[in-house]
């Protein structure tokens, strides 16, 4: 009898990363591998490891460190394999170290350390691959890297240059996934918005017709898919504007998540980042001309070096006018690499701190005003989770994205299953989440 090949996995940082790691569980499934949920049982383990920003190194640092003390066979993937001397460091034992994207490195790695043994009978895969989210929604990267030089920024000493994907490549992979059961995708990268520009819009064929490779020509197809469609990571380029008349014909959702990262001119400049934020408000503007639903997610940075009460003030103003929907915040940290490094004026952490809280402030009653809004429509949303204890179900509205956003929570659960789409009426909101029933075909609660 053939002995089962366990492999843990530890899958660390953003949904680009949890795309590497579905990538790589579906190639070791389709040789044979079976997947481990806990240390113990497991022959080796695999961390797919994040190196963004300090803080994100030493969790990642922290994570290598247990799978070793409880398993003790690991191989390390991701962003922070970039700084392989580091690790080894720290982890000496650690068996191989890989960088992002690196899929044959692990899998050759894998084999080394746990030869495969050929079995016609496990080694099975849906022809979607495997996936680490659940059946009712998934992410599709459509390039790797990024061209621009942020200088906070070493994504693009990890990832490398942009590199986008043929574009029939992910219409065909899109289909796949809605053919298993995705009702949502998830459009992601490290700049989703220049998806082409690299390749100079090259051409590849779809059902053998010549389709180029823009941003607009990919949500248009996306749209004929009749399922939810998101869009993340949006640098706001201006022709970012030709798919808002999809948002308003309900093609795909109304959703834009842009990190704008800051709004005073001076600070945006030292970021190396588009400066004239007068023109975006005014864009803003005009986006929700077109369509009034538009939600709006960004992040933002506090306490850059030479961050001034002046230009800190300037920000909240502008996130005010701008009324963004969905705000992350960050504290600014050094990161190894990163060219804001040398820049003086660095700013004290309580500083920071208090500036941080501030900002949470302002977009929480942005937020709560928002979602009062919502009180009394009937919107669909999308279930994630039944929750038995309370009696309710956990689902999102098209303007919460999962994990960052906000949820939606459901009295009752009769006739409610996870992954279901529901008509719902909005009942009451507090800060960042709102409470509904269900309404029946005939309109009634």
């Amino acid at each position: 009898m053939t002995k089962s090949l366990n492999i843990g996995l530890v899958s660390l940082g953003c949904p680009k990363a949890l795309v590497d790691s579905e990538h790589i569980i579906t190639s070791l499934r389709a040789q044979g591998y079976s997947f481990s949920a806990d240390y113990a049982g497991a022959d080796i383990v695999i961390v797919n490891s994040c190196g963004f920003i300090n803080s994100a190194k030493a969790e990642s640092l922290e994570a290598i460190g247990e799978a070793i003390d409880k398993n003790g066979k690991v191989i390390v993937t991701g962003c922070l394999g970039v700084e392989e001397q580091l690790i080894r460091s720290i982890h000496p034992k650690v068996l191989a170290i890989s960088g992002p994207h690196q899929y044959e490195e692990v899998i050759r790695a894998v084999h080394k350390y746990l030869p495969p043994e050929p079995n016609p009978f496990t080694n099975l895969v849906p022809q979607q691959g495997l996936k680490l989210t659940p059946k009712h929604y998934s992410y599709l990267k459509i390039s790797e890297g990024c061209n621009n030089s942020c200088s906070f920024c070493i994504i693009p000493n990890i990832r490398g240059p942009l590199k986008s994907r043929p574009i029939a490549s992910i219409l065909y992979e899109a289909e796949r996934l809605v053919k298993a059961g995705t009702k949502e995708l998830l459009i992601i990268s490290q700049d989703t918005g220049a998806y082409g520009m690299d390749i100079k819009y090259a051409k590849s064929k779809y059902y053998g017709k010549e389709i180029e490779a823009k941003f607009s020509e990919l949500a248009n197809y996306l749209a004929k898919l009749n399922i939810w469609v998101r869009f993340h990571y949006i640098y706001p380029y201006p022709h970012i504007d030709a798919i808002l008349p999809l948002m308003a014909d309900s093609k795909i959702l109304p959703y834009l998540d842009i990190p704008f990262q800051h709004a005073s001119p001076k600070i945006l400049k030292s970021m190396r980042r588009p400066a004239n934020q007068e023109k975006t408000l005014n864009r803003i503007k005009k986006w929700r001309k077109i369509c009034p639903d538009l939600a709006i997610r960004s992040t933002f940075i506090v306490g850059f070096p030479g961050e001034s009460e002046e230009d800190f003030e300037f920000l909240l103003d502008w996130i005010k006018e701008a009324e963004i929907d969905r705000i992350g915040c960050f504290e600014y940290e050094p990161v190894d690499g990163a060219k804001a490094n040398q820049l003086g004026n660095q700013i004290d952490p309580k500083i920071k701190s208090e500036r941080y809280e501030r900002l949470m402030q302002v977009a929480q009653d942005i937020s709560a005003k928002r979602l009062a809004l919502r009180v009394g429509q009937v919107t669909e949303l999308l279930v994630d989770k039944i929750d038995f204890a309370n009696n309710r179900a956990i689902a999102r509205s098209k303007w919460d994205a999962p994990d960052i956003d906000g949820v939606v929570y459901i009295e009752g659960i009769k006739s409610i299953k996870e992954g279901d789409f529901c008509q719902v009426k909005i009942t009451a909101s507090d800060n960042y989440d709102l409470w509904g029933i269900k309404v029946k075909n005939n309109g009634q609660t």
